[in-house]
């Protein structure tokens, strides 16, 4: 986060906003600002913290929201399509196996174009169980027509809330979004934050005020029976809106940092790229502990950059290109693998790259998968593995991280 000077706000009013919250807190206390007519979830870890602190809300009488108590994530979903369909702000949250049960809706809320703004505790999916962070669930979700923002701190987690609406509900995109936010290493630490305030979220960001909705006095059809005369025409239109959120979200990011004073990157944000001969790509917490690393490797001569991938989908191609540009080698961290490929960021990236110029060695490590630490050690294991791909060529295109040869 790089924080930009405002004129209405010195540094002592600054520092006497900041509280020190837990994760889960600063996020449903960002969604309390954005003011949603329409909550459902279910609880399930990592997420709870999130639905409990907003169901204290509405039962304190903070929230004047209807909050739905289902069944299950499915129901949640499904609820949400209704709601939003009605012409309602909605909001959910879930993880890992919930994400998982809401596969199917998560389809039909893009499909019809319904602008729900959903915060994903990423978690690693079955089986084996386990509850601990990785970013498979939402990844695997990448292609559900969702637009995918990961944040790298509580901060940002929270602040990308009221960026979240304003994207999705531009009548010229009018697409669903995830916030993603890694489980437990974000949603359930403590850490200072500058809450938001109800007054500045009315500022930045509009009431919701959707053209079309379902309204028994003037009848519309949603979520029809499409043959092949106009599904192609209709899946083009989603992908085309995932186009003009390209610039939606960049242009999003720079008014709240105008606003607030906060900025996070719009599509991708940097670290030390412009002159960087290895640069490490990745998305999610594990950024600043690669920033701290980056900073003790360039002590030492190497010249070591990051790219931090926001906007997942839809994918910053062109930035990511620019960023790229002139790397003699590019690394990428993620918290998923595609069993039977390699991990998806990675595939991602080298499809970026195929049609350009720019023609450097691209390899890839699948990295704290079911909630393995993502060490100091480790990451100068990469930046050592890709100076040995610069230099001597690419020996493996993937490996996975700190795997213990040892269990195998």
């Amino acid at each position: 986060m790089k924080m930009i000077a405002k004129e209405e706000m010195s540094l002592k009013e600054r520092m006497a906003r900041m509280k020190v919250v837990e994760g889960s807190y600063a996020v449903a206390h960002a969604v309390k600002c954005c003011a949603p007519d329409v909550i459902s979830a279910y609880p399930i870890t990592p997420q709870t913290h999130i639905v409990e602190h907003l169901s204290q809300f509405v039962a304190d009488g903070e929230l004047d929201s209807e909050f739905l108590t289902v069944d299950s994530e499915f129901s949640a979903m499904s609820s949400l399509v209704g709601a939003s369909a009605a012409g309602a702000r909605c909001y959910s949250s879930t993880t890992s196996q919930g994400l998982a049960l809401m596969w199917e809706v998560l389809y039909n809320a893009a499909g019809m174009r319904l602008p729900i703004v959903m915060t994903v505790a990423n978690r690693a999916l079955s089986a084996p169980l386990n509850i601990w962070n990785d970013q498979q669930d939402s990844v695997g979700a990448r292609d559900s027509g969702w637009i995918q923002l990961y944040a790298e701190d509580v901060q940002e987690a929270a602040d990308a809330i009221p960026q979240a609406y304003k994207i999705a509900e531009d009548p010229e995109i009018l697409t669903p979004v995830m916030v993603c936010m890694d489980g437990f290493i974000l949603t359930h630490v403590y850490e200072p934050v500058e809450l938001l305030s109800v007054k500045d979220v009315e500022r930045f960001l509009p009431p919701y005020r959707p053209e079309h909705i379902l309204d028994p006095e003037n009848p519309k059809t949603f979520g029809a029976f499409a043959d092949p005369s106009y599904f192609t025409e209709l899946r083009y239109m989603q992908w085309d809106a995932h186009r003009r959120a390209l610039s939606k979200i960049e242009t999003v990011a720079r008014e709240f940092a105008e606003q607030f004073g906060r900025w996070y990157g719009g599509l991708i944000d940097t670290y030390h790229a412009d002159d960087a001969e290895v640069i490490i790509v990745t998305m999610g917490s594990v950024i600043g502990t690669i920033k701290d690393c980056i900073d003790d490797i360039r002590s030492e001569g190497l010249k070591v950059g990051l790219v931090k991938i926001r906007s997942y989908r839809p994918f910053p191609t062109e930035a990511v290109r620019r960023a790229l540009k002139d790397a003699e080698v590019v690394a990428v961290i993620e918290k998923d693998v595609t069993v039977g490929n390699e991990g998806a960021l990675l595939t991602d990236l080298k499809a970026a790259l195929y049609n350009t110029p720019t023609r450097v060695p691209v390899i890839g490590f699948p990295a704290g998968l079911g909630g393995r630490d993502i060490t100091v050690r480790d990451i100068r294991r990469v930046v050592d593995r890709a100076i040995a791909a610069r230099d001597r060529g690419i020996e493996a295109e993937m490996e996975f991280l700190s795997l213990r040869e040892d269990l195998l």
